[in-house]
């Protein structure tokens, strides 16, 4: 979606200090997790990263994605958990069925974020969201 810049996050922590930013600067903002995270963390558990991040920020304009990797299969298992947005990278039919089943949820696959800041790069991440929000083009 156009107009949110991207923060990579890699933990409930870094997704509060993402949303708290984001509401500092009054800009939506697009939260994907780190590369591949659906294998590390599973859907539910960054599903209740979600939610717990949004209970406390709820004003905030907020798109959550969860990296999939090339895995399918936890692409869907995440559109079943109720993540509205997962990233997968796979073959061109794969990824039209995978949308059609996203679609159908209410649901969407996300394209390639564009530039991004990796809080897992950072010295202090809240200080760097801020100026990101502050500079970063939308993605």
């Amino acid at each position: 979606m156009a107009g949110r810049p991207t923060i990579i996050i890699h933990s409930l922590a870094d997704a509060r200090i993402g949303l708290a930013a984001a509401h500092e600067a009054r800009r939506p903002v697009r939260l994907l997790s780190g590369p591949g995270a659906a294998a590390a963390l599973g859907p539910p558990v960054f599903h209740a990263i979600t939610q717990d991040a949004r209970a406390e920020w709820p004003g905030v304009d907020a798109e959550f994605v969860l990296d999939c990797g090339g895995d399918p299969g936890l692409a869907l298992a995440a559109l079943r958990h109720g993540i509205q947005h997962v990233r997968v990278t796979v073959a061109d039919d794969t990824r039209a069925s995978l949308a059609d089943i996203a679609q159908a949820l209410g649901a969407r696959l996300v394209t390639a974020a564009g530039p991004a800041l990796d809080l897992a790069d950072v010295s202090d991440p809240a200080e760097h969201c801020r100026l990101w929000l502050a500079t970063a083009e939308p993605g």
